[in-house]
């Protein structure tokens, strides 16, 4: 029975970090900030989904999957966020306009200026 509470608050906790990060992207105006909100949100949300998941089912072998699942997402995530992100500052030429960033040049880029 408290494995099952334990599994459930786990559950409902990272349904509400989805659910936070799905509103944040909507808040956000900029690319960079969605990104930002999109790969620590969804990491944190799917770690306690997939951690509900395994106190549920006990030690088993589809725990051991799910914990390759969750190694495989804190690899993945921040990497392909990470390059995305890159990808935004690299194509878009007013993006100095809306925000101040450090561009793949190490130059701090300042309002107003195209590079």
């Amino acid at each position: 029975m408290i494995r099952v509470i334990i599994a459930g608050l786990l559950m409902v906790s990272g349904l509400f970090v989805l659910g936070i990060a799905t509103v944040g992207i909507f808040r956000f105006s900029t690319m960079l900030n969605r990104i930002h909100v999109a790969a620590k949100c969804d990491t944190l949300g799917a770690l306690l989904v997939l951690s509900g998941l395994i106190v549920l089912s006990g030690l088993t072998v589809f725990s051991l999957k799910l914990g390759l699942v969750i190694v495989f997402l804190w690899l993945c995530n921040p990497a392909a966020s990470h390059l995305v992100a890159r990808a935004e500052v690299k194509t878009n030429p007013n993006l100095g306009q809306i925000c101040d960033f450090v561009d793949l040049t190490g130059e701090t880029a300042k309002e107003g200026e195209n590079k």
